[in-house]
């Protein structure tokens, strides 16, 4: 996703100097997540986590990041998450509801690691 993003450049980025902004914000957004941003909560863009992450694989195998291996785990973080839609029933997903007088309907989309 990221990559068609890049090539399109939706937003009419200069890119004359071949600045990937678009895979850049996606790494902070998919770190500010790993690291503490929840959507009930104001991010303040304090890290709940300040000297490591330990991520453990499907098959046991434990990924160790150091605070100064924020790129690799960044890199990881991209190129391990996927984009889903979470459970209808679960979370009322594509439910219309009146409030206020006017209509709403629930969107769903969650980012979660590829097995």
């Amino acid at each position: 996703m990221v990559k068609i993003i890049e090539e399109e450049n939706p937003l009419n980025f200069d890119i004359s100097n071949k600045h990937q902004f678009y895979t850049y914000k996606t790494k902070r957004l998919l770190t500010d997540i790993a690291l503490g941003m929840m959507p009930s909560k104001v991010w303040s863009g304090t890290y709940e986590a300040n000297g490591g992450y330990l991520i453990v694989k499907e098959d046991g195998e434990v990924l160790c990041y150091h605070i100064y291996n924020k790129n690799e785990f960044e890199n990881y973080l991209l190129n391990n998450t996927k984009l889903d839609t979470g459970s209808s029933t679960r979370h009322n997903f594509g439910t219309v509801y009146l409030e206020n007088d006017s209509l709403y309907f629930k969107l769903n989309l969650q980012i979660r690691f590829i097995k």
